[in-house]
């Protein structure tokens, strides 16, 4: 899909959408908002979702997602992918703000993020993993689960950063020195010009299990865990709607 500018208003310039993965489009707001949905429920192995998306010049677009995305039980030899490819032209704007990814025990998945940035383009990314549900009593004593982002601004890399679980990532997590029995985790990406202007206001609305740092004047980096999903959402709500602007989608209001 594609946004392009249209007097104030950023709307629709292309849309192709195939197999379970669908776009809706709420009505309101200067910004165009896309809603994700997997109609398939989840992902497990052999699965491959794919979103490729262009904010088109001077435009602005949000994506986001309905609700949490869940990663099921595969085979072993059996491995789910999810690839995200957003390329952001000259003075527009990405918020790139999916929900949780939940990951149930026996998943097999890899995702990628890359961002393609503009000089001049902005962008403002989440991404909250869950590994497993504490209020069911959910474990994870056998995943496997890569994670890469990948950020370019006019062709040069300006952040790259990869995990990858394995095994009883549950007993890993327990450990002082991972999580410190944490099983909820966040990164948010804050790439603007004026990244630096928000560093000292979002350390004073991070959780003692949270940090932030500028890698340079315009990207501003926040790292999280969480005891569970419900508090890692409560902590991450201000920091998106400080870097938002107070423009966070509903799905996340719900």
């Amino acid at each position: 899909m594609s946004a392009k500018l249209r007097g104030a208003s950023s709307v629709i310039d292309d849309l192709y959408q195939s197999g379970c993965s669908r776009v809706l489009f709420p009505r309101g707001g200067p910004a165009l908002h896309g809603v994700l949905i997997n109609t398939s429920g989840g992902v497990t192995g052999g699965d491959k979702i794919v979103v490729s998306a262009k904010v088109g010049e001077g435009s602005a677009l949000t994506l986001t997602s309905q609700a949490a995305e869940r990663a099921y039980r595969a085979q072993p030899n059996e491995t789910g992918s999810i690839a995200t490819d957003i390329m952001v032209a000259q003075n527009a704007v990405l918020h790139w703000l999916p929900q949780e990814l939940i990951l149930f025990d026996g998943s097999r998945l890899e995702r990628t993020l890359d961002i393609q940035l503009a000089p001049t383009a902005k962008a403002l990314l989440v991404e909250p993993v869950v590994f497993g549900r504490t209020a069911m009593g959910e474990t994870l004593s056998d995943i496997h689960f890569s994670d890469r982002i990948s950020i370019t601004r006019g062709g040069l890399p300006v952040y790259l950063d990869g995990v990858t679980f394995m095994g009883d990532v549950s007993a890993q997590m327990a450990q002082a020195a991972t999580g410190n029995t944490a099983s909820a985790m966040a990164s948010v990406i804050f790439v603007a010009p004026d990244a630096a202007l928000h560093i000292a206001a979002i350390r004073t609305l991070l959780p003692l299990t949270g940090g932030a740092t500028l890698l340079a004047d315009d990207l501003l980096v926040v790292r999280l865990v969480a005891q569970d999903s419900f508090v890692l959402r409560q902590s991450l709500f201000p920091i998106l709607e400080r870097l938002s602007g107070g423009s966070l989608p509903a799905t996340w209001r719900l």
